[in-house]
């Protein structure tokens, strides 16, 4: 017996928060990623963060990165970027740059980092209408 898939009213909706380090130097994506993932434990709890199902994308460049969270969730997750004050030793401001239910939209926002999908077409290329 086959299991039902979920109606797509049913699903978990995510949302993709783009956000940016500012620093005086630059910070790896994993000592970010570290920092802010033990401030959000403190501040929402291991319940929070299970509960917000929390992801952080491979996207970072220059400071600037995107993360996963439930819709539910954002404004804390918001709130525990703001926490943030030091990465290894350095004082830091987290700013939320903005926030997107399409990742397509959230990866624009941090300055097009991976803008272009592979395996889609680009908006400049013209697809054989079949004749």
């Amino acid at each position: 017996m086959r299991v039902k898939a979920i109606k797509p009213s049913m699903r978990e909706k995510k949302r993709y928060i783009a956000f940016e380090v500012l620093s005086d130097k630059l910070v790896s994506r994993e000592q970010a990623m570290k920092e802010i993932k033990e401030t959000m434990a403190r501040f929402i709890g291991e319940l929070g963060m299970a509960k917000a199902g929390i992801i952080f994308l491979p996207d970072w460049d220059k400071n600037k990165g995107v993360f996963r969270v439930g819709n539910k969730y954002v404004d804390q997750a918001k709130a525990a970027l703001a926490l943030v004050k030091q990465i290894n030793n350095n004082s830091v401001i987290i700013k939320s740059v903005g926030v997107s239910g399409i990742l397509k939209k959230s990866r624009s926002k941090i300055g097009g980092i991976g803008t272009s999908v592979p395996g889609l077409p680009s908006k400049k290329t013209k697809l054989n209408s079949g004749g």
